[in-house]
């Protein structure tokens, strides 16, 4: 068994305090893409949470949530673009979406996903709007260069929709190129999974599908192949973490192939955090997906992030721990957020990884210091890099409350341009009185990951904690707007 000797989560990862302030503080340089300014009474202020990226030639995108609501979602969707590779970024806010920004009808929106249209030249966010009566509706915003948005086009056409995702088909020999889908799960109906499509750069979307099988999942992120098949990880209530397809253009799906199990272990001190996974494809059309999972840990004492590839989206390997930490650390590991450099694939794809950890798994809401993280591989997750702490320590309570706990994101990204990855997430620091200070940040230059040296594996590594099926969690928890 090979196991990273790093320090991965960064130095302290075994040290023991009872104070936040006394954990050592990142060091890489921080850049600001936003921050909330709106003041209405209905959500918590200042916060931006629950980022997502991307990236198409030198510009990156970014869409999060701009004053988080404590009961779901937040007073509008912010935006963050750079068209220098991650020299410079421009910010703002997107019309249309509720009554506090643009003239728009909802108390609230959530789960934004960003994405270009390479055949329509267009930059969509997908979002899910939030009516005072607390029916919901997933949208999609566009705009030609990522700073001027429309207003929102309705997209799904089921009860009570939930944790939207969208993609697009980018490949000019695609038979499916430009079509771009947006997939949901529905909580009404019991987070059975939909699937829309358009064909015209978002203005019209097709009735949306099942895959078929009909489970409950939820977290879904669509990928699309150079030959057109669209792969859809998500985290299945049955199956763990599973994938479906579709090989003609969305006009139909497969069935929920299981990927790998879920053994995670509950983040502690009341921090909003579960399984989803973060999925993305490189250069060759390899399918990579990344979890949280304790099983690698003796009594399943803390999380390691977790990795399964697949080229079909059919036939998965078996999930291998990244080696951020040796596996008799204390570090617990969450929330991740991949990327890859689409010019690069297979044996020498380059990932990005970013994530949240504590360096105690076992501490207390008082407690708890929470970071960012950052690892990065040259060989398609062979080997990896030695993990560099870029933002913390946070106390939790600098952190807006959810009625699932306190929240940094269900999710966070990191995207490439020009060879560097630009991780995206939420930092706090200390609240004046009543009032917040949680903004979006990346990092000042972006992480060369050509230059770092990989050499951590956990090649030959075996499981410590058998297989089981996943503990049921409240259904409260899987309603995670």
């Amino acid at each position: 068994m090979l196991v990273a000797t790093g320090c991965g989560g960064g130095s302290g990862s075994n040290f023991t305090s009872n104070n936040v302030s006394s954990f050592p503080p990142a060091t890489v340089p921080l850049v600001k893409l936003s921050t909330d300014t709106f003041t209405n009474s209905t959500s918590q202020h200042a916060t931006e949470v629950e980022p997502d990226s991307f990236s198409f030639g030198s510009t990156i995108v970014a869409g999060f949530q701009v004053g988080r609501i404590s009961t779901g979602g937040s007073s509008d969707i912010g935006f963050a673009t750079s068209t220098d590779a991650g020299a410079t970024w421009q910010n703002g806010f997107l019309p249309g979406l509720t009554t506090v920004q643009g003239g728009g009808a909802n108390a609230a929106v959530s789960d934004p996903a960003v994405v270009y249209d390479a055949k329509h030249g267009l930059w969509l966010i997908s979002s899910l709007t939030i009516a005072s009566n607390g029916s919901t509706q997933v949208v999609v915003s566009k705009s030609p260069d990522g700073m001027n948005w429309s207003n929102p086009v309705p997209v799904s056409h089921t009860p009570d929709p939930d944790k939207d995702w969208i993609t697009c088909d980018n490949t000019p020999t695609s038979s499916f190129y430009g079509h771009c889908y947006l997939e949901w799960d529905d909580f009404q109906q019991n987070d059975l999974i939909y699937v829309s499509t358009s064909t015209d750069g978002g203005d019209t979307w097709a009735s949306p599908l099942n895959p078929s099988g009909g489970e409950s999942a939820i977290g879904g992120q669509p990928l699309v192949q150079s030959n057109g098949t669209v792969i859809v990880p998500v985290l299945d209530f049955v199956r763990g973490i599973a994938a479906f397809t579709s090989i003609d253009g969305g006009a139909s799906w497969s069935a929920p192939m299981q990927v790998g199990t879920v053994v995670d272990r509950a983040v502690v001190g009341g921090l909003r955090s579960d399984a989803l996974p973060s999925a993305q494809i490189d250069g060759n059309g390899n399918v990579y997906i990344v979890w949280q999972d304790c099983s690698f840990r003796a009594n399943c004492s803390s999380n390691d992030l977790v990795m399964s590839t697949s080229a079909d989206g059919i036939n998965w390997s078996a999930r291998a721990r990244i080696p951020i930490d040796a596996t008799t650390s204390t570090v617990d590991h969450f929330i991740p957020g991949l990327g890859i450099d689409p010019t690069t694939g297979g044996s020498t794809a380059h990932l990005g990884l970013s994530y949240y950890y504590y360096p105690q798994a076992n501490c207390s809401a008082s407690t708890c210091a929470l970071y960012v993280g950052f690892i990065s591989s040259t060989d398609g997750g062979s080997t990896w890099s030695t993990a560099t702490p870029v933002a913390g320590p946070m106390t939790l309570s600098w952190l807006p409350s959810t009625t699932s706990g306190r929240m940094v994101g269900d999710y966070i990204a990191t995207s490439f341009a020009a060879g560097k990855a630009y991780g995206v997430f939420a930092v706090a620091k200390a609240k004046s009185g009543s009032t917040f200070d949680e903004a979006i940040y990346t990092t000042q230059a972006g992480f060369d990951v050509a230059a770092a040296q990989a050499h951590n594996s956990s090649a030959r590594e075996l499981p410590a904690v058998a297989a089981k099926s996943r503990p049921n969690r409240s259904r409260t928890v899987r309603k995670i707007r």
